[in-house]
């Protein structure tokens, strides 16, 4: 087959990850380097400019090599649909490197068809299972920081030291929320929520 009708894909999460062994895999089954394209996205969709860009290159008589069924996508459905996509609608074929089975240029009849199909059912849901695992262990890892007391985001913003005093003069109706806030440099919502906060601090207190 021409080396023009051969097509790489690689795809990794973050900027940091580097793409080294997909490309050597890619261009050891003899794609071309301006053949192979590459997103640097999540896996969750497939809403990534260089894959829809190769998309539009996939006819019949084309092959798309990936290294393994992840670095295409780790949705169950939506990877799925796009082999469909591929395979059916644009009539090209694909190759996992990392598994042989997945190869459509092999055994071109119904028995063939049957094995791809299954092994990339079972191979999408552990991609997708996976993802959804590792959300779920950030989530845990969270939780437990929480509570031992770990605190995220930009810590909270300190009340001035006259911040007390503008609070009972704006309480006493001596001055307006929009004067005491500009007395404490703050904006108005910004010392409402300070205020709220530390009535319902002192309420606390005297009531328990």
């Amino acid at each position: 087959m021409e080396n023009a009708k051969l097509y790489g894909y690689m795809r990794v999460s973050t900027r940091e990850q580097k793409e080294d062994r997909q490309r050597i895999a890619l261009l050891e089954m003899g794609v071309p380097e301006r053949n192979i394209y590459s997103d640097k996205l999540s896996g969750k969709d497939f809403d990534r400019p260089q894959y829809k860009k190769l998309l539009k290159k996939l006819d019949g008589g084309a092959v798309l090599f990936v290294k393994s069924i992840d670095r295409l996508g780790r949705n169950y459905a939506d990877l799925n649909e796009q082999w469909r996509i591929i395979t059916k609608e644009k009539g090209a074929d694909i190759v996992v490197i990392d598994m042989p089975l997945l190869d459509t240029r092999r055994e071109k009849n119904l028995l063939g068809t049957f094995i791809s199909d299954i092994v990339l059912a079972l191979l999408s849901y552990v991609a997708e299972n996976e993802r959804v695992n590792i959300r779920q262990r950030q989530a845990e890892g969270i939780a437990a920081a929480k509570a031992r007391g770990v605190r995220f985001g930009r810590p909270p913003i300190p009340v001035p030291d006259n911040f007390k005093e503008m609070h009972m003069a704006w309480r006493e109706g001596k001055i307006t929320m929009a004067e005491a806030a500009e007395a404490c440099r703050m904006c108005p919502k910004t010392f409402y929520e300070k205020a709220v906060k530390q009535e319902k601090a002192c309420l606390e207190r005297y009531t328990f």
